[in-house]
């Protein structure tokens, strides 16, 4: 592609409807809604610290399971800030320790290393290293004073440890193991640095412990912990304590029978059993140099949770268990925390919260758990207690449960609540509230009854529904004013119920974590219902490859890739059915098919295989799937009796070193207006409406080029095909395709016009418009024909019926992914295409007429294309800010953006997932079908009152003078 030399930053298109340029802050909360998310926090990984020493004030802060960092306000729950560490989400993982009495905390995740401000989440330092981190922690005594940041890694096999600066980020000093050890983490005291590695190989490892030096970082001993193979896996290594004046580290057999612990730098260690039928076991400790040495064993039971806390002997490295708290029903949270040389320890179960010393069992204090209707069941979480008195105490704790939701509880009470399971959707879709199951019952039995019987029977019902008068005629004045005062007519409810202009659907969605959801987007999103999948699904993370809703019914079926399904009701999320997974084959996908018995997901197996199926199931489309060599294949069902058995119809395969990376094709629900375009002259060009078309976008990674083909679903004719050079394949490529035209978004090179003639790479997107012919009122090859096939040999003597394409290029501002195309009704608006801004964690609606790949290149445009609407082409499209749906909002990690059409012509409903969850709606040619916000309709009332008192005044008037003129007559 070549541009003119010019600046690429230009106003936006003077065609670009009103309502695209601007989202109004009227409507930012009225008709959007935003759940900022984390992600679950980590046991690890979540604790209180200070961000300004001087102020006794404290943050929460956390390093999620999809590697989110984030700072919470523990007094209301909200967000402070936060930060996405990888661009593509993460299934657990990461480090994050924080400086005590210092501004800043630092974090590792995959290979890199940050130091964060704490307070405004400003990245003071970043290093990326070869091998990925394995532990990370802060110095906290150093010779100069001041606090670094050890950092683990292992490279090629080699165990690296590394002291940074901890405020300019640079390595201070590096060690690097001379065997091939597995590092497991790093820990230091006042004296020394201890690097924790596993010795030998699966499943016979020891445990060995390198002794450094906290200045020059070299080895100054190296000690073997136990014997060989009393570690089979990294996993059964539970704890190793840090900063702390005399740091652990523990391990359990097998079995689970015993827990073995071992001061670090002592070579011995010590046993101690563990209870029966022990599932799991943590270990906790504080975090701080003037603590005690002390520590809590928190062992969990199929039927309940047991602590132990034992101190450590300073002088003789000895372990001493000084108590345990007994073994009560149910799941507890243990947390630790400190206030200088005191420890405490925090237990928090579903029915209280108990605070003792690590001193003495005695305890401190006692709150019943207010959690109302909903119990809460503890997994883990963080505590802060300040003692107030002597023998007054007060504690907050940040508890994560088993619905994934975290929670803070202050002395008893619940203070707050986040739902951070609404995190990490992996699939959603729109489905309709079920209309009433008698309603539908009764209408049905009208549709099939006599007209006369079915009259009678619809007077009955409704003297029957005269019941509910008296309640409607109640709410009309409060209606009338709403209406009159232009604010909400429709207040949130917790009865779901649908509207006349179709804004109340709900949004049902699956989580990697197993979870269920279903939201009202009719009332700001509110979750509905939700429900565990954990009886289904093998393990984490849930990979679901469909979602479906079956309105008629009010079912949603969601199928994952270990051939697990189940199908719930919309409305209330009950289980329908459910198959666990292992029943049936793995499934690569699934897709959604119309048959004798109704749509249908149909599974789709491995390498694009299908089973066999009963008759009245059997697909009446074209099926298209993947092939094992990477190719795209066609499959038509023919039905043998009682059987019905897949035939291949057509093979594609892309071009040799060609990699398909995209499929693209028309939404289910694609309604076509017009079959043609008015042209300013007032001809028409007529659209290629081929419903029947498959857009497919293959890389070729070597010669670094994209193709992007047309493809005929029911021959696998190749309908038409571009190349772009340059292309990089590292990043992503999306598509999307609507009625008569697609488009596809990429990062690739273009060529400036001017004499140096330079290339340069950026974001682009191309468009491309289908038409029946080149000329206007020409119907093509095929005339005035009412039908056509596709399988009409493409070498006839006619030749092949092929569309007439248009295409242009555009330059975008910055890169765009998860394209998707707004749908209306009718389809009579105008479409937008919708685009997820990774760099902007943003949302933005580009208007279609802006990409109108028929505007004029080189020369402005005649009257005719002025009445048209097309302006001058210029290839570069700025991306304003006030393009952007989400406002002023950040929203993370958008996986997919799905829409659904309002019974408004005019509105399309917007929906966005990934780590955080947004809906909105949409009217890209204006609301032109409803009254808006800025109507004043007490002007319009006033008038038509004072019209109507001023013709009552009058009328009296005007007859006198009549009736006198008469006489005088």
């Amino acid at each position: 592609m070549h541009l003119p030399v010019r600046t690429l930053s230009i106003a936006v298109l003077l065609a670009l409807p009103a309502s695209v340029r601007a989202v109004f802050k009227d409507e930012v909360g009225h008709i959007d809604y935003h759940h900022e998310l984390l992600g679950v926090p980590q046991r690890e990984t979540t604790f209180f610290h200070r961000p300004r020493p001087q102020e006794k004030a404290s943050l929460l802060y956390t390093l999620s399971d999809l590697g989110v960092l984030g700072a919470i306000n523990p007094g209301n729950g909200a967000i402070v800030w936060r930060k996405l560490l990888n661009e593509n989400t993460t299934d657990g993982g990461g480090h994050l320790r924080a400086a005590e009495d210092e501004t800043w905390l630092t974090s590792a995740l995959d290979s890199s290393v940050h130091v964060w401000d704490a307070i405004s989440g400003r990245n003071v330092w970043s290093l990326e290293f070869d091998g990925a981190v394995k532990d990370l922690e802060v110095m906290e005594m150093t010779e100069n004073g001041r606090k670094d940041v050890l950092a683990l890694h292992e490279e090629d096999g080699t165990t690296v440890a590394r002291r940074i600066h901890g405020t300019e980020g640079r390595v201070v000093w590096e060690f690097r193991g001379v065997t091939g050890d597995l590092p497991l983490q790093v820990s230091t005291n006042v004296e020394k640095v201890f690097v924790v590695t596993l010795h030998g190989s699966l499943p016979s490892y020891t445990l060995k412990v390198l002794v450094l030096d906290t200045v020059t970082g070299k080895k100054l001993d190296e000690i073997i912990v136990g014997t060989k193979g009393e570690v089979q896996k990294p996993e059964e290594v539970m704890f190793v304590g840090a900063n702390s004046a005399a740091p652990v580290v523990a391990w359990t057999d097998k079995a689970l029978t015993k827990l073995k612990v071992s001061v670090l730098g002592s070579k011995t260690r010590q046993e101690f059993p563990l209870v029966a039928d022990t599932v799991g076991v943590e270990v906790h400790a504080p975090h701080t140099l003037q603590s005690v040495p002390h520590f809590l064993v928190h062992t969990r039971t199929k039927s309940g949770s047991k602590a132990d806390v034992y101190h450590v002997n300073l002088k003789s490295k000895e372990i001493i268990k000084a108590y345990d708290l007994p073994l009560l029903e149910g799941k507890s949270a243990f947390s630790t925390s400190s206030s200088a040389a005191n420890v405490y320890f925090t237990r928090v179960t579903a029915d209280e919260v108990i605070v003792t010393s690590s001193i003495s069992h005695g305890i401190l204090g006692r709150w019943p758990l207010k959690a109302g209707a909903a119990k809460l069941s503890p997994i883990h979480g963080v505590s802060d207690v300040i003692k107030k008195s002597e023998d007054s105490y007060a504690v907050r704790s940040a508890i994560v449960t088993d619905a994934d939701d975290w929670t803070q509880v202050v002395n008893g009470d619940v203070a707050w609540t986040r739902a951070e399971g609404l995190s990490g959707v992996v699939a959603a879709t729109w489905a309709e509230i079920p209309e009433s199951e008698d309603l539908a019952k009764t209408l049905e039995a009208e549709a099939h009854s006599n007209p006369l019987s079915a009259f009678l029977h619809r007077v009955n019902r409704h003297i029957d529904e005269l019941q509910y008068l008296p309640a409607y005629l109640q709410t009309i004045p409060t209606r009338l004013m709403a209406s009159i005062l232009g604010s909400e007519t429709l207040k949130s409810s917790d009865v779901l119920s649908r509207d006349s202009f179709g804004f109340n659907k709900l949004v049902v969605l699956a989580t990697k974590r197993g979870k269920i959801y279903g939201l009202d987007a009719g009332n700001h999103g509110q979750i509905v219902w939700s429900k565990s999948a954990d009886q289904i699904r093998p393990s984490k993370p849930w990979d679901v490859v469909a979602i479906h809703a079956d309105d008629k019914k009010g079912f949603v079926t969601v199928r994952g890739a270990n051939g697990e399904i189940i199908t719930v009701k919309s409305d209330t999320g009950e289980t329908i059915t459910s198959t666990p997974s292992g029943l049936s084959p793995p499934v690569e996908g699934a897709v959604v098919v119309d048959s004798d018995a109704g749509p249908w997901l149909l599974p789709i197996g491995e390498g694009g295989k299908i089973a066999k199926m009963e008759s009245p199931w059997a697909p009446k489309q074209t099926v298209v799937t993947r092939t094992s060599d990477g190719g795209i294949r066609g499959i038509k069902f023919v039905s043998m009796g009682e059987q019905a058995t897949d035939v291949s119809t057509w093979f594609f395969s892309p071009h040799k070193g060609q990699k398909i990376v995209k499929v693209a094709s028309r939404s289910k629900h694609d309604p076509i207006a017009s079959i043609g375009r008015v042209l300013g002259d007032r001809t028409v060009k007529y659209k290629y409406l081929n419903p029947n078309t498959l857009v497919v976008a293959a890389i070729d990674e070597q010669a670094t080029s994209l193709t992007v083909y047309l493809l005929d679903t029911v021959s696998g004719q190749i309908l038409t095909s571009s190349t772009y050079e340059g292309v990089d394949p590292t990043k992503e490529i999306s598509c999307a395709m609507a009625e008569n035209w697609f488009l596809c978004s990429f990062y690739g090179q273009y060529r400036l016009r001017d004499a140096q003639s330079q290339n340069i790479k950026g974001y682009q997107v191309v468009i491309s418009d289908l038409y029946e012919s080149d000329s206007a009122n020409d119907r093509g090859v095929l005339g005035d024909a009412t039908n056509f096939s596709s399988l009409d040999p493409v070498d006839s003597p006619t030749g092949p019926y092929l569309p007439s394409v248009v295409s242009k290029a555009f330059i975008l501002s910055e890169p765009i992914t998860k394209l998707a195309l707004t749908k209306t009704r009718q389809g009579i608006s105008a479409r937008q295409l919708l685009a997820y801004l990774p760099a902007s964690h943003a949302i933005v609606g580009i208007p279609r007429a802006a990409l109108e790949p028929r505007r004029p290149v080189g020369r402005d445009p005649t009257p005719a294309e002025l009445e048209e609407g097309l302006s001058k082409y210029i290839p570069a499209i700025e991306l304003d800010p006030r393009m952007r749906l989400t406002h002023q909002r950040e929203v993370l990690g958008v996986k997919e953006i799905i829409t659904s059409p309002a019974v408004l012509e005019s509105t399309s409903l917007v929906f966005a997932y990934g780590v955080d969850v947004f809906g909105t709606r949409v009217a890209p040619s204006l609301a032109f079908d409803v009254l808006g916000k800025g109507f004043n309709k007490p002007a319009l009332i006033a008038t038509v009152a004072a019209l109507v008192l001023g013709v009552g005044i009058l009328r009296p008037m005007v007859r006198k003078k009549q009736i006198d003129a008469r006489w005088k007559a």
